[in-house]
């Protein structure tokens, strides 16, 4: 639903188009600046955009309920209603740990392709739905290990790496009818230039011409290959950088290319973080020509305590209460999405303040023009990296004078937010009193931590639902038995999965009770991005957790040397997964078991016989009870009263000893 001026419309979303608040008093500081077209104009403008995945970042998203799934969308992706994203750029999964868990591969092996796997189609299809204009990225963090056959390592075989990639675009279109408007290399990791030409021609081939390349989202140093190599110079449409610090290199500029901030912000979304975000936005081209910034992550979607918790542009992280926060980078965002469009240029000017703050000023060529002003202070607008090197912010009076064909502009209509730090008190995206133009000219007085946008569009608003229900602490008592024909998902809600792939799974050779269940599928290590574990795990529940009884049914399919585990107490995960803690109880396919105090299985509590086969179902039972922890298998006592010492509270967790497919149904978790 729109903005309406009807009575209920505005009751229903609570739309601000009034006068907010009134500028500053005069400043000592006063400088002029010019904003003119007759001499030409500067980049085009390619949009403001976030990144879904790297890992796993939406992960919770899906499993919200309506409608609080669909007014989390609204707010990120509906034009004119709150951050109003330009660009969406996903990870294309590739069954590896890439930041905060693992996104699953449209091909897990060679002779393997499934393009309804995850949860990236579905929101590419819930961003098109609300803004049809808005562009796709795909980028690839992990690759599955066939590609690299035996090597961790996608550019030795690049034709085959080109195939699996192509065939993720082609998937895209022939079922979700999606067109991928961008595709890049390898995130933030080596670039191959013979890679990137055989992927350029398998794109070309195909008729898929339209269809940019950009390379190599990490730092700057392709575009020294670039300028001596032709080939590859056609071959790259954009040269992407993260987290570029707002600069570029001469290199870059050489290349006569689109420059972008392929990836950028990754900062805790309180003030600081908006803070962050609103200066890089601008001087993102101020600084370095960027004239594209997209943020890590779209919507912190995961469970907080795993690495960068909290750093995406809205906060949506907990599906069973409905909950979710709508943070102030989402207002910083609208700032500047809300009145430009991919397509529009920048106007040629310094876009430095005198008295520290950046402004930037776009149009459409057609007469429309938009300023976006910010002041934001050093300390209070830290990213996350680089380190930002010291600067000072004064109030100023700055005064406009438009020119050219902005010279017959009257009125600019006002959007206003100052971050309140101190007192944590922030105004966020108010609309003021249109400012009159006075034979080209306009004086406003600025203070620190300010952002403005002046623009003769009209179409700006402020929009919200009513409040989402309040917090709550993930149900204490979990049961789930993946008895799920047909799940809109593959994967079941709120497992996290950290190593490896856990998948809905239909078990047609078991006529009893475990014909739906759930299934780790990876079977061999990917081609990593982060140091995945050796072993697979997928975390569930609440961090907090202290006390817990975990029962699961097992199945363990590899012969011999197969085993699983159920853990709880689970301290870590995401690139840290390797050194994750907890209290692990596994069973083996030889008949032994295993407590350990981590899942490397390196600190063993005890250990004995279990009986315990493969391709038979058991059920296992964790209980942890202060400094003491047991264990049933099949409902009777396999071993009791091993002392615990450390973590003293974590998450509930399932896996697998290696790279092993193996199943587990009837999962419950009681818990305090």
């Amino acid at each position: 639903m729109g903005c309406a001026a009807l009575l209920w419309g505005w009751l229903l979303l609570g739309c601000s188009w009034g006068p907010g608040l009134p500028a500053v008093g005069a400043a000592a500081l006063s400088t002029t600046y010019v904003l003119d077209d007759a001499g030409g104009l500067g980049r085009q403008f390619d949009g403001i955009g976030a990144v879904s995945g790297g890992g796993a970042t939406s992960r919770l998203l899906v499993n919200y309920q309506e409608p609080y799934r669909s007014q989390i969308l609204d707010y990120l992706f509906k034009p004119n209603f709150g951050a109003s994203l330009h660009i969406l750029k996903v990870e294309i999964g590739g069954d590896g740990q890439s930041t905060d868990g693992t996104e699953p591969s449209h091909m897990h092996y060679a002779n393997d392709e499934n393009y309804f796997r995850g949860y990236e189609w579905w929101l590419m299809k819930e961003a098109k739905k609300r803004n049809p204009k808005i562009k796709l990225i795909g980028l690839p963090w992990t690759f599955p290990a066939w590609i690299g056959k035996g090597e961790n390592w996608p550019y030795d075989y690049p034709d085959v790496t080109a195939y699996y990639i192509v065939s993720w675009i082609l998937g895209a279109k022939q079922y979700h009818d999606l067109d991928i408007d961008y595709v890049g290399i390898w995130n933030e990791r080596a670039f191959s230039s013979k890679y990137i030409k055989v992927l350029r021609q398998s794109l070309d081939r195909l008729g898929l011409r339209n269809i940019g390349i950009i390379a190599a989202d990490g730092d700057w140093n392709i575009s020294k290959e670039m300028i001596v190599d032709p080939y590859l110079n056609d071959a790259v449409e954009v040269v992407g950088a993260h987290y570029p610090g707002t600069k570029t290199v001469p290199n870059a500029l050489l290349t006569k290319k689109k420059l972008w901030s392929s990836e950028d912000y990754s900062t805790f979304n309180d003030e600081v973080g908006a803070g962050c975000w609103a200066r890089i936005l601008n001087q993102n081209y101020v600084n370095g020509n960027m004239t594209s910034t997209i943020a890590w992550n779209l919507v912190a979607s995961y469970y907080e305590e795993l690495p960068f918790g909290r750093c995406g542009l809205m906060t949506a992280q907990e599906p069973w209460s409905g909950h979710y926060k709508v943070e102030a980078p989402i207002w910083i965002t609208a700032h500047t999405t809300q009145f430009t469009q991919p397509g529009w240029s920048y106007l040629q000017v310094d876009g430095h303040l005198e008295g520290g703050g950046s402004f930037v000023a776009l149009t459409d060529g057609l007469g429309n023009l938009t300023i976006i002003i910010e002041t934001m202070t050093h300390n209070h607008s830290q990213c996350i990296r680089p380190p930002l090197p010291h600067f000072s912010v004064t109030p100023q009076r700055a005064t406009f004078n438009l020119k050219g064909s902005f010279y017959m502009v009257e009125t600019l209509q006002v959007w206003h937010s100052r971050l309140g730090f101190e007192s944590g008190n922030s105004s966020l995206f108010q609309q003021l009193h249109p400012v009159k133009v006075w034979k080209g000219s306009f004086s406003l007085d600025l203070n620190m931590n300010e952002v403005y946008t002046l623009t003769t569009l009209k179409t700006g608003q402020k929009c919200g639902y009513p409040e989402p229900p309040p917090p709550q602490p993930f149900p204490s008592n979990y049961k789930d038995d993946f008895n799920i024909r047909n799940p809109p998902f593959s994967e079941a809600p709120n497992f996290a999965d950290q190593t490896g792939v856990f998948e809905y799974f239909i078990n047609a050779s078991d006529p009893g009770d475990h014909v739906f269940t759930l299934r780790q599928v990876v079977v061999q290590r990917p081609i990593t991005w982060a140091s995945d574990a050796d072993q697979t795990i997928s975390l569930i529940g609440n961090f907090q957790w202290v006390n817990m009884t975990v029962t699961c049914d097992i199945y363990i399919e590899k012969q011999h040397d197969g085993g699983v585990f159920i853990a709880g107490r689970v301290d870590s995960g995401g690139i840290y997964v390797r050194r994750t803690k907890g209290v692990f109880f596994w069973v083996f396919a030889d008949g032994t078991y295993r407590v350990t105090g981590d899942l490397a299985g390196e600190e063993i509590l005890m250990k004995g016989l279990s009986g315990v086969r493969d391709n038979a179902w058991h059920t296992l039972t964790l209980n942890i009870q202060g400094t003491s922890t047991s264990g049933l298998l099949n409902g009777y006592p396999l071993w009791e009263n091993v002392t615990i010492s450390e973590p003293s509270n974590g998450w509930a967790a399932i896996g697998t000893r290696s790279f092993e497919f193996a199943q587990f149904d009837n999962f419950h978790v009681e818990a305090s």
